[in-house]
């Protein structure tokens, strides 16, 4: 389904045109009948020769309610420009024309209203000065077709020139992620909370859990509507009135977007191309102040430029946009920007949660360059440049795009050597991803981290894996995943428990060395009952360790590793010969003393050779 909207100078028949075309007055409000003037958003629809039906919003055209105008022309998928015969191209007109422009709105056609009202002469120079308006703009080729609303001349014409147009208008994408921008939110007696809208990124069905973006309600839509029919499922192109619960409507306010749980997450900050209209009263300066308005939504903006100090009438700039209340953006959305008065400029998002960045920096800009010039896969290499390691599936949220689209593509990419998939092989949407970059700052962060622990701890074998993924700043999922690319590329070696750098390997120095053997030579003195006041360096002790040459009981108990196996042989037929021991008898058995021999006991527990019951241990 589509969706048609209006747009022009206030008093050019927009609203009557409609009625004209659908039978339905737009005008909603009591004030807006008895002023005979649109002031906010009308809705009505249609349905065209081929049986197509298609939804028709009509917009204020003075001059004070361009934001309501902007609320509901986001969505359109065809525009139709009304200018009226008898008086032409006039302020609003052009004003709504530069906003359609900077929309870029798909297709657009134009209605030469009140027709029966001039003679042919008339007509042909105002169909001179709209041509004349329409250049350089997305409207520059449109057809022109002049109507009368009062006495219905034309008005079948424009409904079989609305219908081919339709025919070659692509529909809306459907990328998995449905969002809807409320411009209207009402009560219905005995159904609760309403809320309208047009539906672009995927289905929305009747039963299922919803959440308003930015506010983070969570809402079950209970029904759907399209032109006073009920839905079970709506697709994107649709206008909808969805029946909420969970929420109060006075709750919902304009521009907030109803999608699934989860995904859409507001933010102040964007960067953006931003175009300034060549109309525009002045040129724009860095951190100039704006009003900013994207889909149904207004907040006011500070426009901070990257790559000029000024940017002049009629010309293009890369630009970050600081909002004041967080919005939620998607890529490749368009926006306007405002001042008090008119409309200065507007143009498409680049990327929606970007970092903050410097002016002038010349890798910014490459990166920005490539996600709006370059194939959709560099689109996604700058993605990840940009924003840094990703799953795919988040990958293709910040690109706007379908998984099913971004899979088949980072595959590609991966075989191309371009980037590094993480994981089993088989690319999913939660695979981890990073950019060639981004990876080989993570290998030489990885060995700079090992070289230091190595130089720092000689006598140790490497770093345990929890100090490397603390280091390395990494997610406990993610970090194995990591860890297996890095040994596979022979980065980083896993010994046992511990990580290390492939040439790293631990010898003693000559004094060391001495001083192991003088200590071992001590422990096999009196191998139940060992010197504890030996003096050892705690390093060369952890190594001896490490190589299972001795063995730890408590903290202040050391035992040769033969002393240790032989104490544990001792005991444990002991207790096959007798069911039980207790610490008397294993004093007695080992020739020792308690000091020792409960400390061997406790440490038998925890390896779980021995349970203690009462005063006794019996075997696990």
């Amino acid at each position: 389904m589509y969706v048609v909207g209006t747009a022009g100078h206030v008093d050019h028949g927009k609203s009557t045109l409609i009625k004209a075309l659908t039978g339905i007055d737009p005008d909603r409000l009591p004030e807006e009948k008895a002023r005979e003037m649109t002031i906010d958003l009308g809705f009505a629809w249609l349905t065209l020769p081929s049986g197509r039906e298609v939804s028709v919003i009509d917009v204020p055209g003075h001059e004070r309610f361009v934001h309501n105008m902007l609320a509901g022309v986001g969505g359109v998928d065809l525009a139709l420009l009304v200018v009226a015969c008898d008086e032409g191209v006039m302020t609003q007109t052009r004003e709504h024309l530069a906003i359609l422009d900077l929309l870029q709105v798909k297709s657009g056609l134009v209605a030469l209203t009140k027709a029966d009202l001039v003679d042919a002469e008339m007509l042909d120079l105002v169909k001179l000065d709209t041509e004349e308006s329409l250049k350089g703009t997305v409207f520059e080729k449109a057809p022109m077709m002049p109507v009368s609303s009062y006495t219905g001349k034309g008005i079948p014409e424009l409904k079989r020139k609305i219908d081919d147009m339709l025919t070659s208008t692509p529909p809306r994408p459907d990328v998995g992620r449905p969002r809807l921008a409320v411009d209207r939110s009402f009560t219905v007696a005995g159904f609760g909370t309403v809320v309208t809208g047009t539906l672009i990124g995927g289905s929305l069905g009747v039963g299922q859990e919803a959440e308003l973006a930015p506010s983070g309600r969570k809402v079950r839509i209970r029904g759907l509507q399209t032109h006073k029919q009920k839905l079970d499922k709506a697709d994107p192109g649709r206008r909808l009135a969805i029946n909420l619960t969970g929420v109060s409507h006075d709750e919902v306010r304009r521009g907030e977007v109803l999608t699934n749980p989860g995904w859409l997450k507001p933010t102040n900050l964007v960067d953006v191309r931003l175009k300034l209209i060549k109309d525009a009263p002045r040129p724009m300066k860095h951190n100039a102040r704006v009003s900013f308005h994207l889909l149904a939504s207004e907040t006011a903006a500070r426009v901070r430029l990257l790559d000029t100090k000024e940017l002049q009438p009629g010309q293009e700039a890369w630009a970050q946009v600081h909002m004041e209340d967080p919005l939620p953006v998607v890529k490749d959305d368009f926006f306007v920007v405002r001042d008090t008065e008119t409309t200065l400029g507007g143009g498409r998002v680049a990327d929606a949660q970007p970092k903050r960045h410097r002016a002038f920096s010349e890798t910014v800009l490459e990166s920005l360059s490539r996600m709006e010039q370059g194939s959709p896969g560099e689109a996604v290499l700058s993605s990840l440049e940009q924003a840094g390691p990703s799953d795919i599936a988040t990958l293709a949220q910040r690109g706007n795009q379908a998984l099913s689209e971004a899979l088949p593509m980072v595959e590609s990419l991966a075989k191309e050597g371009r980037l590094v998939v993480l994981g089993d092989g088989e690319v999913r949407g939660e695979s981890a991803v990073y950019s060639n970059r981004a990876w080989e700052a993570l290998e030489e962060q990885a060995q700079t981290f090992l070289a230091q622990y190595h130089r720092q701890f000689p006598l140790r074998k490497g770093a345990s894996r929890e100090e490397m993924r603390s280091r390395l700043g990494l997610s406990a999922p993610l970090f194995p995943l990591v860890l297996a690319r890095l040994i596979q590329d022979e980065v980083v070696t896993e010994d046992a428990s511990l990580v290390r750098l492939p040439q790293h390997k631990v010898s003693m120095k000559p004094q060391q060395e001495q001083q192991a053997a003088s200590y071992l030579k001590a422990l096999a003195s009196d191998p139940f009952s060992p010197p504890t006041d030996q003096p050892i360096d705690p390093a060369l002790l952890a190594l001896l360790i490490e190589e299972g040459r001795v063995v730890r009981v408590d903290a202040s108990v050391v035992l040769s590793a033969d002393a240790y196996k032989q104490a544990v042989n001792k005991i444990t037929s002991y207790i096959r010969d007798n069911g039980k021991i207790t610490v008397a008898d294993a004093r007695t058995l080992l020739n020792s003393t308690r000091k020792y021999v409960l400390p061997l006991l406790e440490y038998m527990d925890q390896q779980r050779i021995t349970r203690r019951v009462g005063d006794e241990r019996v075997l696990r």
